[in-house]
């Protein structure tokens, strides 16, 4: 396996896309300190799955984005691209021969991977670099004091470091993996089982329920027939009522209109009986004024009488004296 070309955009203190070749040979990078050499080997781990900030020098992990100068603006976004050659060495999750890796990362969205122009998953790179034998912790990346650190490490993680420049840590993640999968494979099984327990019961309750639906819809007809019965039965009592009442209504009609005749003929008779009578009551008014008036005139000629009879007296008083 080979690195041909590092493709570096916006990433720490690159502003602007830069490409480093890697030809055959060695190739070294050289220059004053604050030049960003580092960075370009931090672009690498980086590109390569790096997950940790803190390797980066960074508190996070939008740190590597170009964070601006004093004339230059900050961005939000920085890629690294990394072209390599697998010089024969074929990837076990990948038949390819030439290998084209980048990593973006965006402000507030986070990384993205893409393997020859289609995007993986993180998982996916970390194995491609596993099987290729190197990775952002890989033996291959010798970094200031992992000399010594190799010698003086514990015999587990010499064996973890030898093992993956071996080219076996590929397998070893390939093996944790597939143990996660069956792990998973068995919850999921588990499950499977404890849904088929639960299905199982709620298929016997949902036999009860039909049952009981059966006999509810059963019943339920029998109730809706002896109530269209019972409604046909006070639909013809109410209609015999009616007829009855028709009859009986009928009569009174009857009646009401004899009494409404014999009505009209007696008030006619006393139409005509009123008639009859205004001359004999006009005849009596006319009576009764003559005899107000004869008796007017009786009691003046009573008044007269009394009053001769008196004067009668007074002369025969008088003759006496």
């Amino acid at each position: 396996m080979k690195f041909k070309q590092i493709d570096i955009n916006c990433f720490k203190s690159f502003p602007d896309q830069i490409s480093f070749p890697i030809d055959k040979g060695l190739t070294g990078i050289v220059g004053p300190n604050g030049c960003g050499k580092s960075n370009i080997v931090e672009a690498l781990k980086w590109v390569m799955g790096e997950t940790s900030a803190k390797s980066l020098r960074g508190a996070g992990m939008e740190d590597v984005i170009f964070n601006g100068t004093s004339d230059r603006p900050s961005k939000n976004f920085c890629e690294v691209t990394l072209k390599l050659d697998s010089d024969g060495k074929k990837s076990i999750s990948e038949n390819l021969g030439n290998i084209e890796v980048r990593r973006r990362l965006e402000k507030d969205k986070g990384s993205k991977y893409f393997l020859n122009g289609k995007e993986v998953r993180a998982k996916d790179i970390h194995i491609l670099f596993a099987d290729l034998s190197t990775g952002p912790h890989s033996p291959s990346m010798v970094s200031q004091g992992r000399v010594g650190n190799l010698i003086t490490a514990k015999p587990t993680d010499r064996r973890a470091i030898l093992e993956e420049a071996a080219g076996i840590g590929g397998l070893h993640a390939r093996r944790h993996e597939a143990e996660l999968r069956l792990t998973a494979a068995e919850n999921n099984l588990n499950k499977a089982d404890d849904l088929m327990k639960q299905t199982e019961i709620q298929l016997k309750n949902l036999r009860k329920q039909a049952e009981e639906a059966y006999r509810y819809k059963f019943i339920s007809e029998d109730i809706k027939k002896k109530e269209a019965e019972l409604t046909f039965l006070n639909y013809k009592k109410i209609e015999n009522e009616i007829n009855d009442n028709s009859e009986t209504l009928n009569e009174i009609e009857d009646e009401i209109s004899a009494i409404n005749i014999e009505k009209n003929y007696n008030l006619e008779n006393l139409k005509k009986l009123e008639n009859d009578i205004k001359p004999i009551r006009d005849s009596l008014e006319i009576q009764n004024s003559k005899l107000q008036k004869i008796e007017l005139e009786a009691d003046k000629i009573s008044e007269e009488e009394i009053r001769t009879k008196e004067k009668i007296d007074n002369i025969k008083s008088e003759n006496k004296n």
